[in-house]
């Protein structure tokens, strides 16, 4: 019984150990154009939740090729996923002629701690 009691505080010490590695990564995402000509002095149009809806962030491990999971976008431009401490390429799911500036990009998790990285994605609309 003694024995039993042991390996269960040791297998929850350990699961204990495994979940507290982990950090947040979270971010805003731009997405423009929205219409062929932008005119000065005209705001830009907001994207609608569809828009965002459309859109993916991908987060591959550490060799920039296997894909970890695909993080939804808000209706707001806001993502957020909590990732096992280490390091990631990010990337976007490519709708279209869609591009990640500066994507793909290499980052660090860090264990308790929460990581920012803003996306902007151009549409290629001219």
């Amino acid at each position: 019984m003694r024995r039993l009691l042991f390996f269960a505080i040791l297998f929850l010490a350990a699961c204990t150990s495994l979940s507290s590695k982990k950090g947040i990564l979270t971010g805003h995402v731009d997405i423009g154009p929205l219409t062929p000509v932008e005119q000065v002095g005209v705001p830009t149009p907001t994207p609608a939740p569809e828009v965002y809806a459309a859109r993916q962030i991908v987060i591959y491990a550490a060799d920039g090729k296997t894909e970890i999971t695909k993080v939804a976008i808000n209706s707001k431009g806001e993502y957020q996923v909590t990732l096992v401490a280490g390091t990631y390429w990010i990337d976007i799911n490519h709708s279209g002629m869609d591009r990640g500036i500066d994507l793909p990009k290499k980052i660090e998790i860090l264990t308790g701690q929460i990581t920012a990285l803003d996306i902007s994605i151009d549409t290629g609309i001219r």
